[in-house]
């Protein structure tokens, strides 16, 4: 079956669209408007379902008139699909090659961006932790979407998700049992507290926020597929600006800082895994370059 085209900026839909979207950020600030076009029509249409409204000028009356629907909105228009440990060579190659670089860093901290349901921060916080630098690291899970960043820092998953956590935390070289590392009961796994104290769990939006601290790893795999290219620019912008020199970016297995106008910044560390590193220069003398 052939996809159905994209809603051309002209036509009624794409009208639509471009209200939507700029009623969303005048109105709640949030700034949608340079992801991927066919992300956004697939998200605003689901938004449009669950709320129940014909079209999407509906859409925006209610988003303008009920801000009840906010939350409902913004569920939609985010992505939330991650594993513990998802892609674990990832992983594996942190923990093989990054790692003994970090360790000779005095303190760390590391920006997990677009944390979404906290999957990607658990693994690396068991990572660490195995790996004897959790108890030097501060970590930051940042989200657009407060309903999953809520989710994140419960750290409640269904048990049936935890074969394929436990799957993945193997291929990852975990060192022991994944079942150390949560309770279960009632259908539910929770994740160790423990594993949350050197959290802070924050709102952070790429397209419209600026840099918060030096960090030292960041990991934000599967985000910038749903940005515009000036968007996916204005994060490796970002990233750049906040990683310590030698630090570390990861992104994930479809992502890469080749057309990026910040290339300059990073060497290439591990590109099957898609890591690279801060080069040691300062900004300055590569904007002088």
């Amino acid at each position: 079956m052939t996809a159905a085209p994209l809603p051309a900026v002209g036509t009624a839909e794409g009208i639509e669209l471009d209200l939507f979207l700029e009623a969303l950020h005048r109105r709640h600030h949030y700034d949608f408007r340079s992801y991927s076009r066919s992300s956004l029509l697939r998200r605003a249409d689901l938004a449009r379902e669950r709320l129940d409204c014909e079209t999407l000028s509906d859409l925006q009356k209610r988003l303008l008139h009920d801000p009840d629907v906010l939350p409902e909105i913004i569920d939609a228009m985010t992505v939330q699909v991650s594993e513990m440990f998802r892609d674990p060579s990832y992983f594996l190659a942190l923990r093989r090659e990054v790692i003994p670089h970090l360790r000779t860093f005095p303190s760390l901290k590391v920006w997990v961006a677009g944390c979404a349901d906290g999957e990607e921060l658990y693994s690396l916080a068991i990572l660490f932790r195995e790996e004897g630098l959790f108890d030097r690291t501060l970590f930051y899970a940042t989200e657009i979407n407060r309903r999953a960043l809520a989710r994140a820092e419960s750290g409640i998953y269904d048990i049936d998700r935890l074969a394929a956590f436990s799957h993945n935390y193997y291929g990852a070289g975990g060192r022991g049992s994944l079942s150390d590392y949560y309770t279960a009961g009632y259908g539910r796994a929770v994740i160790d507290r423990s594993l949350r104290a050197r959290t802070v769990f924050t709102e952070h939006n790429l397209a419209t926020d600026q840099v918060f601290s030096e960090v030292h790893l960041i990991s934000c795999r599967n985000v910038l597929i749903y940005f515009d290219s000036v968007l996916q620019d204005r994060a490796v912008g970002l990233f750049a600006e906040a990683l310590a020199r030698g630090g570390f970016l990861g992104l994930g297995s479809h992502e890469t800082l080749r057309f990026s106008t910040h290339s300059a910044a990073f060497a290439t560390f591990d590109e099957t895994d898609r890591i690279w590193r801060r080069t040691t220069y300062s900004q300055e003398a590569l904007n002088a370059g």
